[in-house]
């Protein structure tokens, strides 16, 4: 890639005149050798199934193979129908949709991990619910994909995307930032309000550990997807509203790797500390192994 910071990013788009989703498509097909066409096709079709994924989260109800988890994504879509919820209607949406699809994910369904399946709610709620608000057709949805791919890509290099390692910042933390840096530039932005729109969303996430009850990817992993939808959506239009990152997004990404390389192991999805280890959290994790080895002994 031409670009391994979110300032040479933005740099790069000015030089070249381009948006970040279209200088991320010229350089991902440059270094996987297929045309641009290809490589949009492929991203195209990852798009159908975070698409797919909202549809049937809400439609079909699903739940956990676990039991631990299912049904919220409808449960919000049905309370917001019926009334006036206090986030707004469009908000809420997103809202729905992310829940859905991280529903999907515990259920064994079939998701994008975007960056990781247990952040894989968060980009596909606020982009499904934007298409529809705004009447989007697939092709500038698809565009926006590769902005926040961009975006991936500069913290995967330059931080974590990985629970294991950097907590829950390094997952949800991540995925928000991208979706807000995305949503950005869907909604008109600069490259550079993008880039802000980045570093305001990562400095609402820093800290976040990684406490998987039960070491599942469902509590609390479920929810922050949809509350990352809206810290998404919140960051989004504070960088068009003209605020700005004073910390430059760059070194918020560093923040979140030294915070991430000082955080206890407990509390970097090992299901040893936060909520995994509160007495309700043993309890599931007693409860759920003590069943499936009383299962598996029965089943011999």
């Amino acid at each position: 890639m031409k670009f391994s910071t979110l300032q040479e990013l933005a740099a790069c788009c000015g030089e070249d005149q381009v948006t970040i989703g279209e200088l991320m498509l010229s350089e991902q097909a440059k270094e996987s050798g297929k045309s641009e066409q290809q490589t949009f096709d492929a991203m195209a079709n990852y798009y159908r199934i975070m698409k797919e994924a909202v549809r049937k989260g809400l439609e079909e109800g699903v739940t956990s193979r676990s039991g631990l988890t299912g049904g919220d994504a409808r449960r919000v879509h049905q309370y917001m129908n019926e009334g006036v919820p206090s986030l707004g209607t469009e908000a809420c949406t997103a809202l729905a949709y992310a829940l859905a699809v991280s529903e999907i994910n515990a259920s064994m369904g079939r998701i994008v991990a975007t960056p990781t399946a247990g952040s894989c709610g968060i980009i596909p709620g606020v982009f499904v619910s934007a298409q529809e608000r705004y009447g989007w057709d697939d092709e500038r949805l698809v565009m926006g994909l590769f902005a926040a791919g961009a975006i991936g890509y500069v913290i995967a290099n330059n931080s974590f995307i990985s629970g294991a390692e950097g907590g829950c910042q390094a997952e949800v933390g991540s995925a928000i930032g991208m979706a807000a840096g995305a949503l950005t530039e869907l909604r008109g932005g600069t490259p550079e309000q993008a880039v802000h729109a980045v570093g305001l969303a990562l400095k609402n996430s820093l800290g976040l550990i990684c406490d998987p009850v039960g070491g599942l990817v469902e509590i609390p992993c479920i929810v922050r997807n949809g509350f990352g939808a809206v810290t998404a959506l919140a960051a989004t239009d504070m960088a068009l509203a003209g605020v700005r990152s004073v910390i430059p997004s760059d070194e918020v990404i560093g923040v979140m790797l030294e915070v991430g390389s000082a955080m206890p192991s407990k509390h970097r999805e090992t299901a040893k500390g936060g909520l995994a280890q509160t007495p309700t959290g043993r309890r599931i994790m007693s409860e759920l192994y003590g069943r499936k080895t009383k299962d598996s002994g029965e089943n011999r």
